[in-house]
């Protein structure tokens, strides 16, 4: 995907600033892209502005200008929302479709749009004033993250097997001890592994320091012992498919369903992300502090790391023991 060429000169602006002056990543900014073609796509739907009968995802946005988004009104925006929680398709390759998307997801769009047209007010200062400055967003359900305990992380890391064990071990026990992204995993090179630690490259473009305990530096050293007679000397991404290049996200993903179901889990339930909230609930669970947390996970912002210290609190194991009906039992009749 390629935004400087699918979009009209607005949008691609706001896409350029975000790449070269913020510094965001790449598929950052085209999620931005696609959360703002939806919107355009939508919006000259609503105004008539191409026939009603016109497949959604063949409208185009390319003549779509200043005139047009200073034009948008809240009465509009809130009409997008009620598309996107009813009638938006959730998967468009699913055989069997499910139509409304989650709270969270109409949330990230929403944000997408109001950063869109803070952009056209402040910076280029394109727009006298923000048509949605008091738009509201969708209030998301705020759900704590599911993960392993300790034995079930040694049962997944124990079932683990197949024609490219040592590597899906690696990958595994990477998540499992350092907390790392699967972004992160997949875009590892062999230069960023300098023995006790790995240079990660993280959101934005932001690179920390995650350093390795005994179990993770054997699996490392253990995999590249196999790769050296594997793979070509130009290749240096840490870990590879079968075709000896880079591995994909999808790749892992499917990795890792694959060894949730050969250890005895649900995969719909887990997934590649789980493992990263076991990393970081394994860590709070057994001393370490939260701002150290924030570091080792490279979250920007605190209240994000915070989530995880209401998955298991000591302090609220034993202020319920403290309550004085603790250990009341009723008078037996």
């Amino acid at each position: 995907m390629d935004y400087r060429n699918q979009s009209p000169k607005i949008l691609k602006d706001f896409l350029a600033y975000h790449e070269n002056i913020k510094g965001h990543s790449e598929k950052t900014v085209d999620e931005y892209f696609l959360d703002l073609r939806m919107f355009f796509r939508y919006l000259k739907l609503r105004r008539g502005l191409v026939p009603k009968e016109t497949p959604f995802e063949e409208i185009s946005i390319l003549d779509v200008d200043l005139y047009f988004v200073s034009a948008v009104t809240l009465e509009e925006v809130y009409d997008y929302l009620s598309f996107l929680a009813r009638d938006r398709v959730v998967n468009q390759r699913s055989r069997n479709k499910e139509f409304g998307l989650s709270a969270s997801t109409r949330a990230r769009k929403i944000a997408t749009i109001r950063g869109f047209f803070k952009y056209l007010t402040v910076k280029a200062r394109l727009l006298p004033e923000n048509p949605i400055a008091d738009l509201d967003s969708p209030k998301a359900v705020k759900s704590l993250p599911r993960f392993l305990s300790v034995e079930e992380s040694k049962r997944l890391l124990n079932s683990i097997d197949g024609r490219n064990k040592e590597r899906d071990y690696c990958i595994i026990c990477i998540f499992l001890n350092c907390g790392l992204r699967i972004s992160e995993i997949v875009a590892l090179d062999l230069s960023d592994y300098r023995g006790d630690y790995l240079r990660i490259s993280g959101k934005g473009n932001k690179e920390r320091i995650v350093y390795l305990n005994e179990a993770t530096i054997n699996a490392i050293n253990s995999w590249l012992l196999i790769r050296k007679n594997l793979v070509p000397e130009h290749e240096q991404a840490i870990f590879v498919s079968n075709r000896r290049t880079r591995i994909s996200r999808e790749m892992v993903h499917s990795m890792v369903k694959k060894n949730f179901l050969r250890a005895g889990f649900d995969p719909s339930l887990y997934s590649s992300h789980k493992l990263r909230h076991t990393a970081a609930t394994l860590m709070l669970q057994n001393g370490v502090d939260v701002r150290t947390l924030q570091e080792v996970l490279g979250h920007e912002h605190l209240n994000t790391t915070q989530i995880y210290t209401h998955v298991d609190n000591a302090e609220l194991r034993i202020a319920a023991a403290a309550n004085p009906l603790a250990n009341f039992e009723p008078d037996k009749k």
